[in-house]
């Protein structure tokens, strides 16, 4: 399967933080396929004198949805990230999320099984993503490495 991921990060080394992370996801998930270049923007959703740094990529994966999504949970707490938004719980309930600075979010874009995207709602992952279209910190990066 092809998982396409955004990485961000506004906090540390953003740049090292997402590379590193990038060599966490081909050791965990697999092998990294495309990887755009890094966009730049302020935060999205949230007040902050920190602009974030974001990239998407394109892994090859023989693990499930909820493997991966587990994978990069714990990919981001190696690198220091203590608190997750719960971003499908508010969504759920008509409200944003609460966002905070970071030093990674890993997301799960879109999935695809050969040419047949993955489409998975569930309480803890939504595939698509979904707030994605609404992004641009997302849309960009994607672009560079798939047909949107």
């Amino acid at each position: 399967m092809t998982y396409y991921l955004s990485l961000g990060a506004n906090l540390g080394e953003r740049e090292q933080t997402l590379r590193e992370a990038i060599r966490l996801i081909e050791q965990q998930v697999g092998p990294v396929r495309r990887c755009s270049s890094f966009f730049y923007s302020a935060p999205w959703g949230f007040e902050s004198g920190h602009s974030f740094c974001n990239l998407c990529c394109a892994v090859e994966s023989s693990l499930q949805p909820l493997d991966v999504l587990h994978s990069t949970q714990s990919i981001e707490r190696s690198l220091g990230r203590t608190k997750k938004t719960n971003q499908q719980s508010a969504i759920s309930n008509n409200q944003l999320p609460l966002y905070s600075d970071r030093n990674i979010d890993i997301d799960i874009i879109r999935a695809f099984d050969g040419d047949k995207e993955l489409f998975v709602d569930l309480p803890e992952l939504h595939i698509p993503h979904l707030l994605w279209t609404q992004r641009d910190f997302v849309k960009v990066p994607l672009a560079e490495i798939m047909p949107l």
